[in-house]
């Protein structure tokens, strides 16, 4: 474009829209120019420390030679190929690559678009397999208090329906059952009381209830909460015992985030179905995929119609398949474990001065993942902009400023990232 960097925002401003934003808003829009590593270059001239991982999915960081060789291999071959009546090799090693590293019994792989879409296919996959076993009342969800699920509507109904962000759309949404969210922290076990709220509805409701859907250990957009992964235990317990399906939503934490590669290894359980989705490509193209066990996707192929009813135009597009198994292949060839462990550590360490500030409600680190809770909702409109003056890309929502970095992340760049972010909280104290 020959337009002025002003003439474009300008066009930006007046044409588009972005996430959660008015048309016309007052929040900043910032231009990137490039990204490399953990580096995003704005065209202003500032370069940028990224905390966010672009919502958490860069876990090797930008501009990767690796990655970068893996889509122009591919595209060499061909960009795309509908997925119905053909098939190809990029999907079929991504498929035996999930069935081989997810938890034991999961089988059947479903390619689909984005981890909303993902979601969306746990939950018809659960209302056809029920409707298959000759039940087919049992059309409803359970779901956490606090949780998050995608923006669809189907993902919205089991959101947090009061404090979630799509309360506007809920007389428009199917009525799904909510319990309350786990008390108990990640290191503290899980006491009958905490489990009540669950074992009561499944037992008083599960003759409708199709399944249960849940994120596990980490409660991501919802919250930023970390809860005890005997919870994750118990609560499998009791879908067992009330014949209802477990979902799990990894959608966020899936490939390492939170220290295990899948965060069901913490209770080490295993769902009935399984969602995935950011960076499962590294977070170079939008793919996602729902991972059933076989006793699911046999079920709904002996029921009426015989067929799974979802079928995506870009259904495992072999270019998002190439880059994802070169991501896997990157992860799993890396010490990532050692290196999710010292971010871990780091986050502790640097973030936990926010705990003496006035204004700090919390502060909690789980895998890469590094949460300062406020007590009050932070203004974004004047934050982000002292944080880009600082040289850091946080983006923090409601009361939660929070750190996701690439796992290629420096001690230096992290020691960085985290002293800016500290000194802007307490800023903030000294502000209020």
């Amino acid at each position: 474009m020959n337009d002025s960097l002003a003439d474009r925002l300008d066009i930006d401003s007046r044409h588009i829209w972005h996430p959660y934003s008015a048309m016309h808003s007052d929040l900043p829009v910032y231009h990137v120019d490039s990204a490399n590593g953990v580096y995003l270059q704005l065209s202003d001239g500032r370069t940028l420390i990224d905390g966010m991982s672009s919502w958490w999915c860069t876990i090797h960081g930008y501009n990767h030679p690796r990655l970068n060789q893996a889509a122009r291999d591919q595209l060499e071959r061909m960009a795309h190929v509908m997925f119905g009546g053909l098939t190809h090799d990029p999907a079929i090693r991504l498929a035996q690559s999930l069935v081989e590293l997810t938890p034991a019994g999961l089988e059947s792989v479903f390619f689909c678009d984005s981890g909303s879409v993902a979601v969306e296919v746990a939950m018809k996959m659960a209302i056809q397999y029920w409707n298959a076993r000759g039940r087919p009342q049992k059309q409803r969800f359970a779901a956490l208090r606090n949780g998050y699920h995608g923006d669809t509507l189907g993902a919205m109904s089991v959101c947090d329906p009061v404090t979630g962000m799509h309360r506007l759309f809920n007389s428009a949404l199917a009525q799904q059952f909510f319990v309350d969210a786990p008390q108990c922290r990640f290191d503290e076990d899980c006491s009958d009381e905490d489990i009540r709220p669950l074992a009561e509805l499944l037992e008083r409701e599960h003759r409708q209830i199709a399944a249960l859907i849940l994120e596990p250990v980490v409660q991501g957009a919802g919250g930023m909460r970390f809860y005890s992964p005997a919870y994750l235990s118990r609560a499998r317990e009791l879908c067992d015992r009330y014949q209802v399906l477990l979902i799990a939503d990894e959608i966020a934490t899936g490939f390492g985030r939170s220290g295990r590669l899948f965060a069901c290894e913490h209770a080490a359980i295993s769902p009935d179905i399984l969602c995935l989705g950011k960076s499962l490509t590294g977070g170079y193209l939008s793919l996602a995929a729902t991972v059933a066990s076989s006793e699911i996707s046999d079920g709904i192929d002996s029921g009426d119609p015989g067929v799974f009813m979802h079928g995506p135009t870009f259904m495992a597009n072999p270019l998002a398949c190439a880059v994802a198994n070169e991501s896997i292949d990157m992860l799993l060839q890396s010490d990532w474990q050692r290196r999710v462990a010292a971010i871990e550590q780091q986050l502790h360490n640097r973030l936990s001065p926010c705990l003496e500030l006035p204004g700090v409600a919390d502060v909690r680190c789980l895998g890469a993942i590094g949460v300062v809770e406020m007590r009050a909702a932070v203004d974004m409109a004047s934050l982000v902009p002292r944080f880009v003056d600082a040289g850091i890309w946080v983006r923090p929502f409601g009361r939660l400023v929070y750190l996701m970095p690439a796992y290629i992340i420096s001690d230096a760049e992290l020691q960085r990232l985290c002293e800016r972010l500290v000194e802007i909280v307490a800023e903030l104290a000294d502000d209020g």
